[in-house]
């Protein structure tokens, strides 16, 4: 494949540092972990807090559902596009910018006097979040490189598992200092100084080089993809009020819509356009398909799990939003510390460290299924801890190694772009896992007459069964490959050029 075949053409990376790498580099990736933890934390924090909502704003369930849903669906729909954007015009813009707006739908969501305020901000909030997202994963491309962006990715990845792992144990506790009917409204509040800090640090830290080759904004794809996503979102965000047996037929206009997308975004390239995701990222990008495909499976069952064990701990034993949260600590410690390690790893055994944390995640959460389903009841949640704590150690060794082996070899021009459809799969996939999972959850102990046992242990099973396809879908890349550990040189005009510090 010669130069100008590659995705970006073989032309200098944007933001490439010319003269060795950026000395606050390290700073300015804690104020992006901080920001991600934040705006990731707010898809599960929320949840916990839904009861009281309800209660002081004389809510319905299907009005106060959409303060969890909504955040989740705009937040989809902003992540290919806000990648895009900041390829083009700088990432620390759109981080700043989109920082700031969610600091103030913050402020509007705790001070929502009505339900559909609170709606509405939640829909903005999940837009400036989306922003931001993709902002983080670029920035780590643009800023390091070598075994220095395993680690960071490291960093990153602890930071998305810890966060979905800790949103209950966050929210309870907020509800446990912050008491009385308004009590909810510090779950917002409390991003306030967190944000306006990111804010202030980001001004100082973040790199300021120079933006990508602005060209044109594909107008039609932006509306083919965000159509498409929508489509499949919509329904998944509903199924509490029944989206998915009423919706259904969103599911194949989804798919035709990003059928078309592709199709689209191929004749554009052909054309020697400017599309808003470049096909050869698929194609031609090393290990980008594959792990886009092992993270949106991943997420299926990654994210619809929190939910199953929230509902089993405190409708089934009757624990308090803080101790469930509590009770599953240990897949956040073990997740947390696993991903930091395996940053420093990745880089020597490559996708078989995929493959090794997959299967500790199966043999976790399949224990911990176990026991929670026949351990006596006084014993189960504390024999299940040391299960969990495997399956988090072993999910550490996924995520972050993932986002690193997919993100590894796309140009830094298209980091952006290339790290919001990343997202955009973990999104659909994680819609998919909290749609379904508490539906079987729930199904199941309508026809057992509440065996809350057999109904988290048949939602387990079947998250079990998405991340065995990741699974697949990694250990066969690995085949594919020779079983090789180590991480591919750069090639030839990469490694002799000034930009291979950017790219390799």
């Amino acid at each position: 494949m010669t130069s100008s075949s590659r995705p970006g053409g073989g032309r200098p990376a944007a933001n490439a540092p010319a003269e060795g790498p950026d000395p606050n580099r390290w700073r300015a990736l804690w104020v992006t972990l901080v920001a991600g933890f934040m705006i990731l934390l707010d898809v599960t924090i929320v949840a916990v807090a839904l009861p009281s909502m309800q209660r002081n704003l004389h809510a319905s369930p299907a009005q106060v559902q959409w303060v969890v849903s909504g955040y989740a669906l705009t937040f989809a729909l902003a992540l290919v596009l806000a990648g895009r954007v900041g390829d083009a015009v700088g990432r620390r813009r759109v981080f700043l910018l989109a920082m700031a707006a969610f600091v103030m739908c913050s402020v509007a969501a705790g001070a929502a006097a009505t339900v559909t305020l609170l709606v509405v901000a939640r829909l903005a909030q999940g837009l400036a979040a989306g922003c931001l997202a993709p902002q983080n994963s670029a920035l780590i491309q643009q800023l390091f490189s070598g075994e220095e962006r395993g680690r960071a990715f490291g960093f990153f990845g602890a930071t998305v598992g810890l966060s979905a792992a800790v949103g209950p144990i966050t929210g309870g506790l907020i509800l446990a200092l912050a008491t009385g009917p308004q009590g909810w409204r510090w779950i917002f509040y409390v991003n306030v100084p967190i944000g306006a800090a990111a804010v202030l640090l980001g001004r100082r830290l973040l790199p300021r080089g120079e933006p990508g080759r602005r060209g044109h904004l594909d107008l039609p794809g932006v509306l083919l993809l965000g159509t498409g996503v929508l489509a499949l979102m919509f329904p998944l965000v509903q199924a509490d009020s029944g989206g998915i047996a009423r919706l259904w037929w969103l599911f194949p206009l989804g798919l035709v819509l990003l059928a078309g997308f592709a199709g689209w975004e191929r004749h554009i390239l052909i054309h020697g356009g400017e599309p808003l995701f470049d096909p050869r990222l698929i194609t031609e990008t090393r290990g980008y398909a594959t792990g886009a495909g092992v993270a949106t499976l991943y997420f299926i069952g990654f994210s619809g799990v929190w939910l199953v064990f929230a509902l089993f701990f405190q409708n089934g034993l009757g624990f308090t939003p803080l101790q469930s949260g509590l009770a599953v600590t240990p897949f956040a410690v073990g997740s947390a510390g696993a991903a930091v390690v395996a940053g420093r790893l990745v880089e020597r055994l490559g996708r078989l460290l995929t493959v090794w944390g997959l299967t500790a995640v199966m043999a976790g959460l399949g224990a911990a299924a176990l026991l929670l389903c026949f351990a006596p009841t006084h014993i189960a949640v504390w024999a299940a801890a040391p299960a969990l704590l495997v399956g988090g150690m072993g999910s550490g060794f996924v995520i972050s190694p993932n986002v690193t082996m997919t993100l590894r070899d796309v140009p830094v021009r298209m980091a952006g772009a290339a790290g919001g459809a990343l997202q955009t799969g973990q999104r659909l996939g994680g819609a998919v896992g909290t749609a379904v999972l508490p539906g079987l959850y729930y199904v199941v102990l309508g026809s057992t007459r509440h065996d809350f046992r057999a109904a988290v242990a048949a939602a387990i099973g079947v998250a079990l069964v998405a991340i065995a396809a990741a699974l697949g879908v990694a250990a066969a890349d690995w085949r594919r490959d020779g079983g090789a550990h180590p991480a591919r040189p750069c090639p030839p005009e990469v490694a002799h050029s000034h930009t291979h510090a950017a790219q390799c």
